[in-house]
């Protein structure tokens, strides 16, 4: 433990009066050599000296005072622009709403012309492939078998296109077509797949039409109930390395655009009987039912055999969102069939659970969906008690595996209580079989009619076709058709999206006139980020939207939670908060105020907000349009594009320009040279107020080209830099411009182009004073060879303008110190040195008694600078030098342990739920080895099975066992051919920042014999800690070493199950379509699968019958 004597004006708990006894006698004692631990007095005018050398480099050499000087010279140049965030959130709301408002308006054509062409459409029993004409978009597409073979492609009759390069949809594209996708376990010459290509058809003229109208339209698709999409332009489809299992009904779009919010209970049979390949067919079942759910809706999962409990610890129905299914996803896959069959027990647990009033939940459909083996309980007084006569909650029953018991029981369930009975006979039914019952659920939604037809914008996600992150609107399309009594049909024809790119959104919001630490965001009803800097996924599952909560995108307080309320709530509001944030490479915490501003964005479901830094009140609009012409006339009376020419870099210092679209003929290019060359050649061609130019963005970059040379001129030319130590010398601007002082310091220069981007630029502007930032260092980083290599440390501050009242920041200069020479220079400063010392150190007799300093001392005394992320910056320790920029407990623990406990440091825990990790091995839990149903002989050999149904379930068995290679393999063998690919995940990260402590501290760390004593004082006018402490005389004083690096977050952490007793507030959609008193719901059972192709799945038995014997282990096939 340490034990601190306060001295300054903070107050922290008083140590025990033993513990006040031992630091007096350490401080007054002398060592056994004579030499004593300095004295307070003596470590505060160190650090004094040590304030006034780095204030006096950075008069000199910052610049600071002469920058300002030179914006009021050149004030006629530019005019200061204030940024009003009401009226910026309200134009930009009213901007995101009308882009919208152009899909929908093309969405409501499409929902209608579909419903009048499948209303016209005559049914055809008869009809052929060869009688459809349609652009297959998978005949050019090809596959890879396991081995990299390529598979021989399937014949097709799929119209021939040609494609050109489109940079909107940002792949080849057919403008004169539409492409049609079928997934490929549904087989595409059945009746009812050729009838829904038929109608679809005529979707073609539309979606042209729609185009005509509005050129920047992007995907416009037509999701159908049976599995087709149809989408526009026609472009090839994007194959994964293995077998494709697209289903656009199971795209996040769909789900949300087919039917209304659920509230679901999952009950799960584990009684003895179900055993082997039908407990692992129902937990499969299980795992893809959680993927037809949203965010909108909420489920549980249980398990019953003689009693129902949960499978997980969620003991009530939760929000379906990506944390808490995968939750249930891992604790399925350990149920353990055992005892006997009690449906009692299940369905009064799932009625209980509905019924609970006292959680957050959908509160519209309610429905319970029952995975069994079989049984011959009807358990009707249950469904007596709990639903009849109202039957407000639907039952689902399914019938898993392959046995002889009696269904009849279980239709009845389904079908007496609105729901539907369907089959699982084998994996390969698992996927269709578990989504169908949308299309019950979609029933009282087409009787509803146009009151159901409701556009709603989805989560964000990632569009199948590679336009990156998107938004699609949706809308529900319904059969008209009518019956010969004149009764509607209640069959939901499909959804209708439209596509709009997460970028074109952005393209409406200001960016560089909010300054550096200025942004817009955008969440919508669930709290999700459509819109925010740090809505970043590493990875993308195409089966999940991509939701990060707006609580997760920034550090969580009280007024951010009541300010995402609001926004759910769809009002408007300002508040003015001091909040923490993160710094830009997450090693930092600031303690900043900001504005939060936000309004709803009419008719969406979406809420903007915009945060707004003080200093970024007002910004720098440059006014260059009298005083610059083409840059190659010799007459030009700035001649700032000069020192953009890399012939000037010698002279005036290298630049750095952001790679921003200055114009829309730039071409972008990470590398800045080339960049540079880009951008210089296109100013040869146009004027810098060229209409196809950005006057605000190219008209400030040449402001502050020609301000930063005049601070060359002024000021670095002028001054040696090795007099001082130093590297380099910098500017950097809003603007845009980074110069680098000399021009050879570029070569090591590894900071961002676009100061926006930098670290150092982001985290002055919130900082007063000096901030140092070390070059980061890993814990596993061993040193280089210092001789040859030189470390450089970057130290800068802000740039503070008050132009008639206005306060603002537009540039943050600095320098860049020697880490060799400066960690000399502060050994000298913190001695025992004076001004008249300079030839020698000022040592002590043996036979005195006088204290120990920096340098003098260094074998016993350690003195070090660390940053206020506790980071490593300067040391009297040669052996530390390599070691300055790591996390002080990676250099000394104990003595960074006790700065943590004296709370000279404050910890910050969050977490990152966009990281990419490595996979981990995976568990092998589950009752029995896998196994795979494989036909006899004389099954073979009988025609009449090959047109069954079990065979086509064996093709569909032989598809995802593709998939869950598993399937085809023993526990023993599967864990072991996984393939290593990234997945995403969960990282821990921790940050420390100072507290607001700001007192000096003589303590000790107690510790028997091996105890220690430091001093901690806090340079003024920086970030830095002086910390001053005796070497560790042993090392059996040990103490917990505290991790910065980010880490993997542990399993269920952080701590799903008591984070669900305190859901984070949401709104689902506003209208519930459950309930229809015309609802037929006679068709509750049974169904039938599309007709197979006696080709196809000879080849594919075959090649199923292979895989089955084969010991060749065939490879899981890439998420979609």
């Amino acid at each position: 433990m340490a034990m601190a004597a306060p001295t300054g004006s903070a107050a922290p708990v008083a140590p025990a009066l033993c513990g006040h006894l031992a630091l007096l006698l350490l401080l007054a004692a002398p060592a056994a050599h004579g030499y004593s631990f300095p004295q307070q007095h003596t470590m505060q005018y160190w650090a004094r000296r040590l304030e006034q050398e780095i204030d006096g480099v950075m008069r000199i050499f910052g610049g600071v005072q002469q920058l300002r000087g030179i914006y009021n010279e050149n004030r006629n140049l530019f005019e200061v622009k204030e940024n009003v965030p009401r009226k910026l959130v309200e134009k930009v709301a009213g901007d995101i709403e009308s882009l919208l408002a152009k899909k929908v308006r093309a969405l409501k054509r499409l929902a209608n012309a579909a419903e009048k062409f499948q209303k016209a459409h005559h049914w055809q029993d008869n009809i052929r492939e060869e009688d459809i004409e349609y652009y297959d978009s998978k005949a050019d597409t090809e596959y890879d078998d396991p081995d990299g073979e390529e598979i021989e492609r399937e014949k097709s009759n799929s119209l021939k296109l040609e494609f050109t390069d489109d940079a909107n949809f940002k792949t080849k594209v057919n403008y004169s077509y539409a492409a049609v996708q079928i997934p490929t376990d549904i087989y595409k010459g059945s009746t009812v797949i050729l009838n829904e290509l038929n109608w679809t058809q005529a979707l073609e003229d539309v979606f042209i039409e729609n185009r005509k109208e509005d050129p920047s339209l992007l995907w416009q698709v037509f999701g159908s109930a049976t599995g087709v999409t149809r989408y526009y332009p026609a472009t090839p489809w994007r194959a994964p390395n293995k077998i494709d299992l697209y289903d656009v009904r199971r795209r996040p779009w769909y789900i949300q655009g087919a039917s209304s919010p659920k509230d679901m209970v999952i009950i799960v049979d584990v009684s003895g009987s179900v055993s082997g390949l039908t407990l692992k067919l129902m937990k499969t079942s299980v795992y893809e039912m959680l993927d037809t759910l949203s965010d909108d809706d909420y489920v549980n999962v249980a398990s019953f055999n003689e009693k129902a409990k949960p499978v997980s610890c969620f003991k009530h129905l939760v929000q379906a969102n990506i944390r808490n299914k995968k939750v249930f996803k891992e604790d399925v896959q350990g149920m353990v069939a055992k005892g006997t069959t009690d449906y009692k027990a299940g369905f009064e647990y799932a009625f209980d659970q509905l019924q609970n009033s006292n959680i957050t939940r959908a509160n519209c459909n309610k429905m319970i969906m029952m995975f069994t083996d079989g049984g011959e309980d009807r358990v009707q007084d249950v469904f007596e008690k709990y639903n009849w006569p109202n039957k407000t909650v639907r039952v689902f029953t399914f019938s898993v595996g392959q046995h002889n018991y009696d269904v009849t029981p279980l239709q009845w369930m389904a079908c007496a209580n609105k729901g539907y009975y369907f089959e699982i006979p084998s994996i390969g039914a698992i996927r269709i079989n578990t989504q169908e019952y949308l299309d019950v659920l979609g029933r009282p939604m087409v009787l509803a009619g146009n009151r159901a037809k409701q556009v709603q914008w989805t989560n964000v996600y990632q569009d199948a076709l590679g336009l990156g992150l998107v938004v699609t609107g949706t809308l529900p399309v319904f059969n008209l058709t009518e019956d010969s009594s004149d009764r509607k049909n209640q069959l939901i024809l499909g959804v209708m999206g439209i596509d709009v790119a997460l970028n074109d959104i952005k393209r409406l919001t200001p960016r560089y006139n909010l300054g550096a630490n200025g942004y817009v965001f955008a969440i919508d009803l669930n709290g999700y980020v459509l819109l925010h800097p740090n809505l970043q996924p590493q990875i993308i599952n195409f089966r999940e939207p991509v939701t990060l909560d707006f609580l997760d995108a920034e550090l969580e307080d009280e007024n951010k939670e009541e300010i995402r309320r609001s926004m759910i709530d769809g009002n408007d509001g300002q508040r003015f908060i001091k909040t923490l944030i993160k710094s830009l490479d997450e090693q930092y915490i600031d303690e900043v105020f900001r504005t939060y501003t936000w309004a709803p964005i009419k008719s969406t479901n979406y809420s903007l907000g915009l945060v707004l830094p003080p200093y970024s009140t007002y910004y720098i609009q440059a006014n260059l349009s009298d005083q610059i012409l083409q840059v190659k006339l010799p007459n030009i009376k700035m001649k700032d594009f000069e020192y953009l020419l890399p012939n000037s870099f010698e002279s005036e210092g290298h630049v750095f320009i952001a790679p921003r679209e200055y114009c829309k003929d730039l071409d972008l290019s990470d590398n800045n040279t080339e960049f540079l060359e880009n951008f210089i050649a296109l100013m040869e061609k146009v004027t810098p107020d060229s209409k196809q130019c950005d006057n605000f963005l190219l008209h400030n970059l040449i402001l502050d080209t020609g301000i930063t040379q005049q601070l060359v001129e002024r000021v670095w030319k002028d001054q040696d830099l090795n007099t001082y130590s130093l590297l380099a010398v910098f500017a950097a601007t809003d603007g845009g411009i980074t110069r680098v002082f000399p021009n050879k310091a570029a070569d090591d220069w590894e900071e961002e182009p676009e100061p926006f981007n930098a670290s150092f630029y982001r985290r002055s502007l919130d900082n007063k004073g000096y901030v140092f930032k070390p070059p980061y260092r890993d814990a596993g980083y061993r040193g280089l060879d210092l001789e040859n290599n030189t470390i450089g440390i970057l130290v800068s501050t802000a740039v503070e303008l008050s132009i008639g009242g206005k306060t603002l920041k537009p540039a943050v200069v600095g320098v860049k110190l020697d880490l060799e020479a400066w960690a000399e220079k502060f050994k000298v400063l913190a001695s025992n040195r004076t001004d008249r010392d300079q030839l020698g150190t000022r040592r002590c007799d043996p036979s005195t008694s006088c204290e120990m300093d920096c340098e003098a001392n260094n074998k016993d005394l350690i003195c070090v600078l660390i940053d206020d992320g506790g980071f490593l910056v300067l040391s009297n320790q040669e052996d530390h030098w390599y070691q300055v920029g790591k996390f002080f407990s990676e250099v000394d623990a104990n003595l960074m342990s006790a700065l943590y406990n004296n709370s000279f440091y404050a910890r910050k825990e969050s977490y990152d739920f966009q990281s990419v990790c490595a996979p981990e091995a995976q568990s092998n839990t589950g009752a029995a080895p896998r196994g795979v149903f494989v036909p006899t002989v004389a099954d073979l050999l009988n025609l009449a099975w090959w047109t069954s149904a079990a065979a086509w379930s064996l093709f569909q068995q032989f598809l995802y066992g593709l998939t869950y290679s598993s399937w085809f393999q023993t526990e023993e063998v599967a864990g072991d051919s996984m393939e290593a690919r990234e997945t995403s995940c969960i990282m821990k990260q921790t940050q420390y920042y100072f507290s607001t402590v700001n007192a000096t501290y003589n303590a000790i760390i107690d510790c028997g014999n091996c105890s220690r004593l430091f001093h901690a004082q806090r340079l003024a006018n920086t970030n830095l800690l002086f910390v001053v402490a005796d070497k560790p005389l042993c090392s059996q004083c040990e103490s917990i070493k505290l991790l910065q690096a980010e880490v993997r977050a542990p399993p269920r952490d952080p701590n799903q199950c008591e984070l669900v007793d305190r859901p984070r507030y949401r709104k689902g959609p506003h209208i519930c379509f459950d309930y229809n008193a015309t609802e037929d719901t006679s068709d509750c059972g049974g169904g039938a699968s599309f007709a197979p192709s006696l080709g196809v799945l000879l080849s594919l038995q075959l090649l199923l019958l292979y895989s089955s014997t084969s010991r060749h282990l065939l490879p899981p096939a890439t998420c979609l």
